[in-house]
């Protein structure tokens, strides 16, 4: 990982001084680097311990597109925090987070075409458009809060999924362009551990652990998450009403989003969410049975775990 943050380092290097004082800023203080250690255990495991250029080059597009999608959502969602620290958004304002963005998001496809490595730049690019598809979609639906079970699907798989699965499928095709069927069969494992992951993360707005969110902030904020559509599709006309009402109209309301957040624990809203969470984290590990056992196999194991069981 190390060599990697060297050469994530080095792709975000430019002429422009407060480009590099901002690119410095967002490297040191970088969140959990799930992505890129999805695609060097993918990698590894896909061939038997071997890592090349390619893989270090795609992680390192991954981290860039990445952090340009975030420091994108911190200026969307006007936010002033991210991973505890200021927002690029907070200390150089809108206009200069939306160009860094973009500048990240031009290194990160460069990268790749330099180096003549259209396979992975066809697996990042969907990645991004689906992103944004998903964001949208998002978008949209929030207005109406109409969001059926099968739409929240797509929306956490187009706007979370889908990156991790870029993660996986990249590493596979890194080292085995070739073997199409590994490079689709990571890339449904890592879609599936992303699935399970952004249900993890709707769960913690019915927490009261001091996570980096507020709790509740998803009903503050209008999300339709899946404990809140298991409720509202397992109540009375009359309780939909007053939820629908609650989170369009009173989602400023301390004590209102806290009647919610009971009443989805009520309606086991939670139980059901983490059983379908559980269910997207067997089908993943299933997806591994065939791999032989190694370290890196059993590290790729251990993250999943990591991805049900985290406390942030």
């Amino acid at each position: 990982m190390e060599l990697f943050e060297e050469k994530f380092r080095d792709s975000m290097s430019s002429k422009v001084a407060l480009l590099n004082r901002i690119t410095h800023y967002i490297v040191n203080r970088k969140g959990k680097q799930m992505r890129p250690m999805f695609v060097f255990l993918t990698a590894k495991m896909v061939s038997g311990g071997a890592v090349n250029e390619r893989t270090y080059r795609g992680a390192s597009v991954i981290e860039l597109i990445h952090t340009a999608t975030l420091v994108h959502d911190d200026v969307v969602d006007d936010s002033n925090k991210r991973r505890g620290f200021f927002s690029l958004n907070a200390l150089w304002k809108n206009k200069i987070a939306v160009l860094v963005g973009d500048y990240l998001l031009s290194k990160g496809l460069l990268l790749s075409i330099d180096n003549n490595d259209f396979d992975l730049l066809k697996i990042i690019s969907v990645a991004v458009r689906e992103m944004s598809e998903g964001e949208l979609l998002q978008i949209e639906k929030a207005r109406r809060l109409d969001i059926t079970e099968d739409i929240y699907y797509e929306i956490i798989r187009q706007k979370t999924a889908t990156l991790i699965a870029a993660c996986c499928s990249l590493g596979a095709c890194s080292v085995a362009p070739e073997d199409k069927d590994v490079v689709e069969k990571m890339r449904k494992f890592g879609e599936l551990i992303g699935m399970a992951f952004q249900i993890k993360d709707d769960l913690f707005d019915y927490t009261d652990d001091a996570i980096g969110k507020p709790t509740g902030i998803d009903i503050k904020e209008q999300k339709m998450t899946l404990p809140l559509i298991y409720a509202l599709n397992n109540c009375s006309s009359k309780e939909k009403s007053w939820v629908i009402n609650s989170v369009k109209n009173h989602n400023k309301d301390k004590k209102r989003v806290k009647e919610v957040i009971q009443f989805v624990k009520d309606k086991n809203g939670l139980t059901y969410a983490e059983e379908k969470m559980v269910q997207f984290q067997q089908e993943a590990l299933s997806l591994l049975q065939d791999f032989p056992t190694s370290p890196y196999k059993d590290s790729l194991i251990l993250m999943v775990n990591y991805v049900i069981e985290r406390k942030k």
